[in-house]
Formats: C-alpha cells, structure tokens, sequence
C-alpha cells in the first residue's frame, strides 16, 4: 500500500537501472567527496540490490509476471558482475581499473532483504582481502585514499555474518575513538594512518553502528515494535511547479562573454 502511492517513480527508476545501472556512467556516488568515476563496482551492486528489491515490490503486489522479469534481470546482472569485476583476490574499484578495490559495503542488502543474488563466495573474498588491507585505525574506502567512512566499515563488517571476521574490522575504528587527536563528537570520515577527522561531525549516518541489527529480525522487530506513532496518511508524490525566472538559450538567444587570458582564481 506504502509503495502504490509512489509506484509510477518506482517503475520509472527501476527502468533506469534495467538500461544504466550494472555499469554506471561517470557520475557521483553516495561518497561524492571522492570525485566522479566511471564503472563503479560498488554502484554497480547497489543497482543490482535495487533490481531484485523492485522484483520483490512487485511480487508483494501480485504482479508475478513482472517479479520474475526482474529477479532475473538482477539475478543475470549479479552473474555478470562477479565475472566483470573480479580483480583476482578481490573485486575491482571500477570494471575498468584492475589492480584497483574498494568496500563493497553495498552488498549488505543482498543478504538483509533476502535477495541472495551473489554467492557467498564474493563477501568471502572480498573478507579476506579486507583484514590484510587495513590501516592502524581502519580499512580505507578504496585504493584511491587512506581514508575512511566509519559506517561504511560497520556495513562492511558484516558481510559474511561472521563474529572473526566482523571483530577484525570493528578492532581498529575502537582503536580510532580511543587515540584520534581530534576532540569533537564522533565523526564519520577519518585517516586510517593518523586517526584524524578528515570532516563530518556527529551525522546521522553513524546510525550504521547498529547495521548488524537488521540481520537479526527478531531483535529489530522487538524495538521497532515500541513505535507509538503508528504512522499513516503518507502524501502522494507532488507534481513539481516551476517558475522561470530566466529564459533558457533554448528559447531566446543568449550573449556570451569570453576571454583569451586566464581570469582570475576566483573568477565565477
């Protein structure tokens, strides 16, 4: 009932990530402080995850026929991409870089809402690799830097639900809190070699700490349960209303101004 009110941008973005999703163009991720990049790996999986989510909107719906198009485009896709990015003893940054990685803390999906689109052996790998890649106070986010986000580790952490493994890479951001020089409520993004705040303080994206709950449906469901609001009469998409205050060059000409000579730096 919650997704009907928002089915029409459902299909619409799903469709988009039938056509662009499994090798994404250049264009910013979630972690946008990195730059565009093309090919992103992580993307990549994330687009998949959404493709077998919208499968399972659409079978909770009782449109089977579509459910099944889907799981399978998403299933085909998770196929395709252990072959396309595999960098030998883990996965690539970007298809197109070898020799590169990066967290693939989007796979978390993959096992929370019951997907199973990848084979256990991706998180296995990618595991190993991770605990002989870390830093002093951290694994970094990918090759390109030596820092890192705290919650993307938290998320990556419990990729192959194993205590060993999810101990090895909680190890260091403890170590982080109790050394880092920097007095300021807990941030998220921080040097794996110096324990110093890069930026970000006390954002709400420190909520991934708890993403190991959502493993465990009995626990999430036993604090979600405590919920009084009992939220209901969700608004509908709005329509978007515009108000031009500036004819675009497609409709009116336009004067252009340039220069021979480099400007200023802070010329706008």
């Amino acid at each position: 009932d919650f997704a009907k009110l928002y089915w029409k941008q459902l299909e619409q973005w799903a469709n988009y990530l039938k056509e662009k999703g499994f090798d994404p163009e250049k264009q910013l991720c979630t972690d946008d402080f990195a730059g565009h990049l093309a090919h992103n790996v992580n993307l990549s999986v994330k687009a998949i995850c959404g493709l077998g989510s919208f499968a399972k909107l659409c079978e909770m719906r009782g449109d089977q026929a579509k459910a099944d198009e889907y799981f399978k485009i998403a299933r085909e896709s998770a196929q395709h991409w252990v072959k396309e990015a595999d960098g030998g003893d883990h996965y690539r940054l970007a298809f197109d870089k070898p020799g590169s990685w990066s967290q693939k803390y989007n796979l978390v999906w993959d096992k929370i809402l019951g997907l199973n689109l990848f084979p256990a052996e991706v998180a296995r790998k990618e595991m190993d690799f991770y605990k002989k890649s870390q830093n002093e106070f951290g694994l970094p986010l990918d090759n390109r830097k030596t820092y890192t986000k705290l919650d993307w580790i938290t998320w990556t952490a419990t990729l192959t639900e194993n205590r060993e493994d999810f101990d090895a890479l909680i190890a260091p951001i403890v170590h982080f809190i109790n050394q880092t020089p920097d007095r300021s409520p807990l941030t998220d993004w921080y040097e794996t070699k110096s324990a110093k705040k890069v930026g970000f303080t006390a954002r709400s994206v420190v909520g991934g700490v708890f993403m190991r709950m959502l493993y465990e449906k009995p626990v999430w469901q036993k604090y979600a349960g405590r919920d009084k609001t009992k939220v209901s009469g969700w608004a509908p998409m709005p329509k978007p209303q515009f108000d031009f205050e500036l004819p675009a060059a497609d409709t009116k000409s336009a004067l252009w101004f340039y220069t021979t000579s480099r400007p200023a730096d802070n010329w706008s």
